[in-house]
């Protein structure tokens, strides 16, 4: 079997901002999505596995501060990082997570780690790292995942008294007037999805979680399921949004069970799940989006926000990137 292979990627779903209509201002999102396409795209082209793509790509992600995993992951309410993170295989189903760490410096590695150890799912907090440290993964200290932005941006939704997920009220000033996307109101999650040659899928989601939130929060990108899903008679399916939802309605999942036992097609699984479920379950506070490659190559970038910053690459074809609608 020869597919043709597909990589597709997300850095977050959420509000538009005021700053959204220059392009200039979108030239750094583009570029650095463009050029995680093409580094997993060449890894697909040159026969690569499709978890070697998407734990590439969510890597690349994660080491850029543009988005909210890893370097420039988001402080919880105590003004500290607790990251989370998941990938998984079509083939058989293996999958890997981490959630509640601090001193990973990639945590995709470690839910790849966890996985390929096959003992457990999911792995947490101080076990976590532990479990990180024995299997010779890079461990840093908390103040790497740090910048000035997210710190400010903490500084104004902590004195607004909410959290990033939450839609209701008046919207504060983006993080910065280069945001494309309303830093304060965005959801923060990166990860991507593959097709390989082989007709084989997988999936790998990363996240800082959400500005402000709880410590001990955990929301959907660890969950297998919830966040993250692969399974090679359906689909390979990374999902961004409010998180509590997204594990109410096992969002991942439902996209897949529609295709297996419903008979539906990618574009009707996943209209469905974004555009229906997930807002009929909690309104506003259902938003976010998802991306997903199916067996067959169909993919589909689906968002009930105004944006998700996202790219793709089917073949040797050129990458595309969007932001906006």
């Amino acid at each position: 079997m020869n597919t043709s292979p597909v990589i597709a990627i997300h850095g977050g779903a959420g509000t538009i901002s005021a700053a959204a209509l220059s392009q200039d201002a979108a030239r750094g999102y583009h570029e650095a999505l463009h050029a995680i396409v093409q580094a997993a795209q060449k890894l697909l082209l040159g026969g690569g596995a499709a978890v070697d793509a998407v734990c590439l790509a969510v890597e690349m992600l994660e080491d850029c501060p543009l988005f909210n995993a890893g370097h420039g992951a988001v402080f919880t309410h105590d003004e500290t990082h607790e990251l989370d993170a998941a990938v998984m295989d079509g083939i058989d189903l293996r999958a890997g997570a981490i959630a509640g760490v601090s001193r990973i410096r990639r945590p995709v590695r470690a839910a790849r780690a966890v996985m390929e150890d096959g003992a457990h799912v999911l792995l947490a907090g101080a076990g976590a790292e532990a479990f990180a440290r024995e299997r010779g993964l890079e461990l840093v200290d908390p103040s790497y995942f740090s910048t000035e932005a997210r710190r400010d941006q903490l500084h104004r939704v902590r004195a607004a008294g909410r959290v990033t997920l939450d839609h209701d009220g008046a919207a504060l000033a983006a993080a910065a007037a280069e945001a494309p996307l309303d830093e304060d109101r965005k959801m923060g999650t990166v990860g991507a999805v593959a097709l390989d040659t082989r007709g084989h899928l997988a999936a790998a989601t990363s996240t800082g979680g959400m500005t402000n939130k709880r410590v001990g929060r955990i929301g959907d990108s660890p969950l297998i399921g919830a966040g993250t899903y692969a399974d090679d008679r359906t689909a390979a399916v990374s999902c961004t949004g409010s998180g509590e939802i997204f594990i109410r309605a096992a969002a991942a999942y439902d996209v897949c069970a529609r295709m297996r036992y419903a008979g539906q097609s990618l574009a009707q699984a996943t209209e469905a799940v974004v555009m229906q479920t997930l807002p009929a379950i909690a309104g506003a506070r259902g938003s976010g989006g998802l991306i997903a490659v199916d067996r067959e190559g169909h993919l589909s970038l689906c968002f009930n926000t105004e944006g998700m910053y996202r790219g793709h690459a089917r073949g040797a074809e050129p990458s595309i990137t969007a932001i906006h609608r």
